[in-house]
């Protein structure tokens, strides 16, 4: 399946808008009637969802909640990032606890 095909009714109704706007961000978000920063948060969402069906992998969970978060005003565009990174970054860092590898 094409990975336009994993995403969901909302995010292609985003990438059309966004294709038919030329690219303007600004301009999808007054046509969906949100806010700048929310738009880029979808955006985001959408550009890490698409990334992960292009790789084949699962949406994930973390970015799927802050998006929303933001989305509904409980959480700045700019909080959400840096939880996305300190997340990432706990992923990819062993915990202090873990055995070391073999």
């Amino acid at each position: 399946m094409h990975p336009l095909g994993q995403l969901d009714r909302d995010d292609l109704n985003i990438v059309t808008e966004l294709v038919l706007q030329g690219g303007s961000i600004k301009d999808v978000a007054a046509n969906f009637g949100v806010s700048y920063p929310t738009m880029r948060a979808r955006l985001d969402r959408l550009i890490d969802r698409l990334k992960r069906a292009v790789e084949g992998r699962a949406p994930d969970p973390v970015t799927d909640l802050l998006a929303a978060l933001v989305e509904r005003g409980e959480l700045s565009v700019a909080s959400a990032r840096a939880i996305r990174e300190t997340v990432a970054r706990a992923r990819t860092t062993p915990s202090p606890i873990d055995p070391p590898p073999a």
